[in-house]
């Protein structure tokens, strides 16, 4: 059974339309006091922070009502990056993270990101619970006047994350003569990202740093790496680097402005850190990874393991097998050593540090060659059409093509009304067939 407001990366949806309204985020956060409250802690507290939707302005009240409604006191955080949020959470002591945004989505879109006291993603059988308490009556979850929660704004939340993402490098660790072309996508990153390269000696040409609420993602940041391609050409970098609206994906290119996706980016941190006898049990990955990851991991004697698509699915799986390297090739990459979720800061300043000693990034990646690969995503009205019989009969014609020649998934997407289709092969024909059937019965 699937979630009734929860997709594979929190509530996401069309501002001002379903389930991101007003009204609707007042219920989510009275009914995420409720499910967090009293967790033997002396105060009850949640922290939120956003992206740099307009709709951030809208939103945010609502939610915050509905806390302080439920009993919980509150710290507003501002713009903030998703993981530099579970960081707080965590070392905040706070019942809850709560982080307001829609990813890589267009700025008409929002939506929510939970984690929990740990610093963790929110599990499906939590998400199931609040979704009870969302339904409920909200009459039995509203607080006594006098234990209504209380808000204050925290400026110093970038300070404080910055603060712990240094913490986990040596001291010496500078990147003076390094020249970086950043892209911040207009969202979440534009404050902390430069501010932490600059202060280790950096030359940053900074991109999508002037967000005016409608610009996140706009042919910037991480699904538009066009834009740091032909900057670091330009600047003649050593490097660039692109996040997405909420800082938790990463693409990069290198300095002769290759792209650099997230297999690639695990397939260096891997062989890198089994050298560094610091890489745990092996790698996990997704049923999007690329099987050219794949097949570069095996030969190199490191397991790999694919989850679900969705960077919680990962992380569940590499915390369960004690993993600390795991990710998505769209950028959601976990070091598990060092953070709970994506963190595109943090990867950006892993893969700084092995360049520190002057190797070229041209050098340091494109260490496998990637199996070719096709997505068509496909906007739809209803995600069920996938388990239609028409659809079904086209998939397995589709997949019988395919069999033994190279792989074929096909999903709903978990934050978009959107099927994907992946196809790969060494023969691209096949692949455009075989995604042509699927399509026509979509």
């Amino acid at each position: 059974m699937t979630n009734k407001y929860f997709g594979t990366d929190g509530i996401r949806g069309t501002v001002n339309q379903g389930n991101i309204t007003g009204e609707k985020f007042f219920k989510f956060g009275l009914a995420t006091a409720t499910y967090f409250k009293n967790q033997k802690k002396k105060k009850q507290i949640a922290i939120i922070a956003k992206d740099t939707r307009l709709s951030g302005y809208t939103l945010e009240p609502a939610l915050v009502s509905g806390l302080t409604s439920g009993g919980m006191h509150v710290y507003t955080l501002g713009p903030l990056p998703t993981n530099g949020l579970a960081m707080l959470t965590k070392s905040m002591k706070a019942n809850m993270g709560i982080m307001i945004t829609a990813s890589h989505n267009p700025y008409y879109d929002n939506g929510l990101k939970l984690f929990g006291p740990d610093g963790m993603k929110l599990s499906d059988k939590i998400e199931k619970k609040i979704e009870k308490l969302i339904d409920s009556k909200n009459t039995k979850q509203l607080t006594n006047p006098k234990l209504l929660g209380r808000v204050k704004r925290h400026e110093d939340g970038n300070d404080k994350y910055i603060k712990i993402v240094k913490k986990n490098f040596p001291s010496n660790f500078k990147l003076k003569g390094t020249k970086i072309v950043l892209d911040c996508g207009n969202g979440a990153g534009y404050i902390a990202a430069p501010k932490l390269f600059k202060a280790l000696g950096a030359q940053v040409i900074s991109i999508g740093v002037k967000p005016n609420g409608l610009n996140i993602n706009d042919r910037c940041g991480s699904t538009y790496p066009h834009k740091i391609q032909g900057a670091v050409r330009k600047y003649k970098a050593n490097i660039g680097i692109s996040f997405d609206g909420d800082a938790d994906r990463i693409i990069m290119c290198d300095e002769k402005s290759k792209i650099i996706d997230g297999d690639q980016i695990i397939a260096m941190l891997a062989r890198r850190w089994k050298l560094k006898k610091i890489l745990k049990g092996g790698v996990v990955g997704t049923l999007m990874s690329n099987y050219g990851l794949e097949i570069f991991l095996k030969k190199e004697k490191i397991k790999f393991l694919r989850s679900k698509v969705g960077d919680r699915y990962v992380k569940e799986k590499m915390k369960k097998l004690n993993f600390n390297l795991g990710g998505e090739q769209s950028g959601h990459i976990i070091l598990g050593k060092f953070a709970t979720t994506g963190d595109s800061l943090m990867v950006a300043l892993e893969v700084l540090f092995s360049l520190r000693k002057g190797k070229k990034a041209s050098f340091l990646f494109n260490i496998f060659k990637p199996l070719p690969q096709i997505l068509d995503n496909i906007i739809v009205k209803n995600k069920n059409v996938i388990s239609t019989l028409k659809c079904k009969t086209a998939i397995k014609k589709a997949n019988e093509l395919m069999h033994k020649k190279g792989r074929l998934l096909v999903r709903k997407s978990g934050t978009e009304p959107k099927i994907r289709i992946m196809g790969e092969s060494h023969d691209k024909s096949l692949i455009l067939k075989c995604i042509k059937i699927i399509k026509k019965s979509i």
